[in-house]
């Protein structure tokens, strides 16, 4: 027979082999607890942000039928009084084309378009107080500025419905620098196409 001592350390060896192999269960249990509440946890958000994108797109529709009845006329008014200036240079600032067109008329705001990287496209609207300033404006037509020679034409109104269809894809970015006239600040980037409209207005 063994030594009482032997078998003590034999017990003794046994009783931590098998606790040992207690814990390795346990965190392994652990572990696909913790892997199947990660999992859950992703399909969660992935259900809402499935679910945002529905409730965006249903809000947009919405929104595009009754802006077409309430915005149609404000807007159609607004392009009487804005025109089209292209061939502008990359460097311009609203301010500075606020400043050129100063003398025609009182300047609402300057809009220099942007692609989605925020670079300038060349080209700008500038929305006047008075239609009269219009026809003081397409006058600068070829007239230099910084550099360049600028197109100046009035702006054509914009028919409801007429683009779409075409899509609103989500990496457009933040769109173009935007200046509204009479207080001189620079109001930041403002997108060139926006979604939704406030009343009275519909930016270019």
């Amino acid at each position: 027979p063994l030594p009482s001592r032997a078998l003590a350390t034999m017990a003794e060896e046994a009783e931590a082999e098998a606790a040992a192999l207690a814990e390795a269960e346990y965190e392994e249990e652990a572990e696909q607890e913790v892997d199947a509440e990660l999992e859950a946890m992703k399909n969660k958000v992935r259900e809402m942000e499935d679910e945002a994108e529905k409730l965006r797109q249903i809000q947009e529709q919405v929104e595009e039928q009754m802006g077409d009845g309430e915005e149609g006329e404000a807007a159609a008014e607004t392009d009487t009084r804005s025109v089209y200036v292209g061939n502008v240079d990359y460097s311009a600032t609203p301010e500075e084309l606020q400043e050129l067109f100063a003398g025609c008329g009182t300047v609402n705001r300057v809009t220099i378009l942007c692609d989605k990287f925020k670079n300038p496209k060349g080209y700008a609207y500038v929305e006047f107080a008075e239609v009269e300033a219009v026809d003081a404006a397409v006058a600068l037509s070829e007239t230099e500025f910084k550099g360049r020679q600028i197109k100046v034409v009035a702006k054509r109104t914009n028919v409801p419905g007429l683009n779409r269809g075409r899509g609103r894809g989500r990496g457009r970015g933040r769109g173009p620098p935007f200046f509204r006239g009479g207080k001189g600040s620079y109001k930041g980037y403002r997108p060139m196409y926006r979604p939704r409209y406030r009343r009275g207005y519909r930016p270019y």
